[in-house]
């Protein structure tokens, strides 16, 4: 059993982003499955902080459910198609894109989706939940579509095919459900798909999107993460009185020494038998 758990971890730690989110969805999935479960009933019963609700007095209580929505589902066959597609899709667009344009495109594409859902949902006056990962997957598969239509993928028992005929096949289907079943959950999916063109448009323009998702991710991490603190210096300060005197440096000469340095100068200019006999003397006891 430990073993599993070491090659999970593993996996993780090695996988890029597209395998990161991916074990995020399961996690989540479960152990949604511990807490939020009723299984006489057979159904996922998500608190109104977690799934992302049409009513304003819970999402604008819980803004944070227009993300954390995109991490929860409502049963197996819902998270196993939505990895399917998350796996398939996160390969092509690693294959043009960064891994945090990945998950910059991920994020801000189930924000913009779970915005389409509320306010289409409150325009028609209806209170209900949403749930899953399917507006952001969609999302990354067309903003890759867009990117790079004529790309040919391998499917097995038919062969090649344009990248953007699949895509083309599941936006169709989810435009014909709309008014057939889960309006709300398809309503996300087109704006999902919506918000990929406008990524690649303006990454294309030179704007990336991501940039956001980044700065927001780094203000949390530095925020929580402890500061280093400088080490303390001890400084010692003399109480004591210096009983030294600090002495000028301008220096002022004495009078003696005024007088010998204008017999000196007197010498320089006129020679020694201008000096008078008292100048002469005076000289004499100086230098001795």
């Amino acid at each position: 059993m430990s073993k599993i758990f070491d090659d999970i971890k593993l996996q993780y730690k090695i996988g890029d982003i597209t395998n990161k989110v991916i074990y995020w969805n399961v996690g989540m999935f479960l152990l949604s499955l511990v807490l939020f479960f009723k299984f006489k009933e057979y159904h996922f019963d998500y608190p109104s902080w977690l799934a992302l609700s049409s009513n304003p007095n819970n999402f604008l209580i819980f803004p944070w459910t227009f993300l954390t929505y995109a991490f929860l589902h409502s049963g197996f066959w819902h998270l196993f198609f939505n990895m399917f597609m998350l796996n398939f899709s996160g390969r092509l667009f690693l294959t043009f894109f960064t891994q945090k344009q990945f998950l910059g495109l991920y994020i801000l594409s189930s924000i913009f989706a779970g915005l389409a859902f509320v306010i289409a949902y409150y325009i028609m006056g209806i209170n209900t939940v949403i749930v899953g990962a399917s507006a952001a997957v969609l999302s990354i598969l067309v903003a890759t579509t867009y990117y790079q239509p004529l790309m040919y993928i391998y499917i097995p028992l038919i062969g090649k095919i344009k990248l953007w005929h699949i895509t083309a096949v599941i936006l169709i289907l989810d435009i014909m459900r709309i008014l057939v079943e889960n309006t709300g959950g398809h309503i996300s999916h087109i704006a999902g798909a919506f918000f990929g063109i406008i990524y690649i448009k303006l990454l294309q323009s030179g704007t990336d999107l991501s940039r956001i998702v980044t700065i927001v991710i780094d203000f949390f991490v530095n925020l929580f993460q402890p500061k280093k603190s400088t080490p303390f210096k001890k400084v010692h300060v003399n109480t004591k009185k210096s009983n030294t005197t600090t002495k000028s440096k301008i220096v002022v000469k004495d009078k003696t020494q005024q007088q010998i340095d204008e017999i000196l100068d007197k010498i320089s200019q006129s020679g020694y038998d201008s000096l008078t006999t008292e100048e002469k003397e005076f000289l004499f006891k100086a230098g001795k």
